[in-house]
């Protein structure tokens, strides 16, 4: 069989901390998650915009970092999952908690 000259894209993974692992907020329970959320959420919009962010956990249940994956209308918004996984690789998450309001006021 020949042998052909075959390019592939290099794939680099990186993640970089401006906080120290001592000072990244701890997560015990529920409370705790939506505490740190008020602080990064944009309640202007919070009754009308449905968004979905996670939080990414490191092995000690330490925030390492949220992020906003989508920004949809006011009845729902789409989650690629390959986003979610790329940042949970990228930070050598531990742990994913999803989230996201629900402007409609319909739970199910």
């Amino acid at each position: 069989m020949e042998s052909k000259n075959m390019k592939v894209a290099e794939v680099q993974l990186s993640y970089k901390s401006k906080v120290k692992a001592s000072d990244r907020p701890k997560i015990t329970e529920s409370k705790d998650v939506y505490s740190i959320l008020q602080k990064h959420w944009n309640f202007e919009i919070i009754e009308f915009i449905e968004e979905f962010k996670i939080v990414l956990l490191n092995r000690a249940n330490r925030v390492l970092g949220i992020v906003d994956i989508s920004v949809g209308g006011t009845s729902g918004t789409l989650v690629d999952p390959k986003v979610v996984f790329a940042a949970a690789l990228k930070s050598a998450a531990s742990g994913v908690i999803l989230v996201h309001n629900h402007p409609s006021g319909n739970l199910n």
